[in-house]
């Protein structure tokens, strides 16, 4: 028997059943090979095995816990769970080169468009995850998530110098449209890229388009070509309705392998006292971050001063220590 295997994924919303990308990718392709995870959707990254999300969770040693799309996918498969089995040699190098186009061409727009256009992070991305993350969390990470995709964003265009501006987001948007435009050709009028089946090319399809479909972004350029493409717009919302019939609001088509926990496994029993102990948590890490960065100190009053009165205080003075 397959050892059991735990997925930890951000929450979904405006119809998804994750707004990340990487989330998306992963859920997506343990429907199609029909991997029996038990997947907890969370939003506090930190509680995952891995401190990010996504973040799979195994009882083998070697492989106690992966984070990367790519790398828990090939887990999958090694776990006999594999929806590019009935693939050829060609379709396979055929996925390797689009998943790399998506990587390269789209995913750098996608990144711009939700973290570094201050529009739409602003009024969107930032205040989703602000709302969504739990207190006091919710005033530190949001500002770390973006500067970890501005980071992001720098290593897969090869600039470590790189700075947001208008000549970035032209060649970044010129490249995306391009991409969709490629992937609306080959996708044709199938219903999937290789048949009546799906892969892992359309999982990480799913995961690159299905936000820039459903969410609703103040400035959405990439939105409005992809809205043009007919057949990637029904392609999206056709894997929502058959495989995510309950995110989509759709009556459910048919049964399938992989159940959510959507409930965050926040269901249990001791769910409020869970609560408080994350909250305190999270604040002494963040006090002992604020007292080691030198943001907060402490003052100490030497005793004989307290003892001899205020007066005493003023002239001798405080003794500031900092920890």
């Amino acid at each position: 028997m397959a050892a059991p295997l735990e997925l930890y994924c951000w929450k979904g919303d405006w119809g998804l059943p994750s707004v990340d990308t990487d989330c998306l990718t992963v859920l997506a392709y343990a429907k199609f090979a029909g991997a029996p995870l038990k997947v907890h959707k969370i939003t506090n990254p930190w509680r995952s095995p891995t401190g990010t999300l996504p973040a799979l969770k195994t009882t083998e040693e070697s492989t106690r816990s992966l984070s990367k799309p790519s790398n828990i996918i090939i887990h999958l498969r090694k776990q006999k769970y594999n929806a590019d089995y009935d693939l050829s040699a060609k379709e396979g190098a055929d996925t390797l080169a689009f998943v790399s186009l998506l990587e390269e061409k789209l995913l750098p727009a996608l990144i711009y468009t939700q973290w570094v256009d201050s529009k739409n992070y602003v009024d969107v991305t930032r205040r989703w995850y602000a709302e969504n993350i739990p207190f006091p969390l919710n005033f530190l990470l949001p500002n770390r998530i973006h500067n970890q995709q501005l980071e992001r964003l720098r290593l897969v265009r090869g600039d470590p110098t790189l700075e947001p501006g208008e000549q970035l987001e032209k060649e970044l948007y010129h490249d995306a449209l391009e991409c969709m435009t490629l992937l609306s050709q080959r996708l044709g009028s199938h219903k999937f890229f290789f048949g009546d089946s799906p892969s892992s090319l359309d999982a990480y399809v799913f995961g690159h388009l299905a936000p820039l479909l459903k969410v609703k972004l103040p400035n959405g350029k990439l939105q409005q070509h992809l809205n043009s493409l007919d057949n990637l717009r029904h392609y999206c919302t056709n894997i929502l309705i058959l495989y995510f019939p309950s995110e989509g609001g759709e009556t459910p088509i048919r049964k399938v392998s992989v159940h959510s926990d959507s409930s965050d496994f926040d269901s249990e029993p001791h769910k409020r006292r869970k609560q408080i102990l994350s909250v305190l948590f999270a604040m002494g890490s963040m006090l002992g971050y604020a007292i080691l960065m030198g943001i907060v100190s402490i003052q100490h009053i030497r005793p004989q001063a307290a003892l001899v009165g205020p007066r005493h205080i003023e002239e001798g003075g405080e003794e500031e220590e900092e920890e």
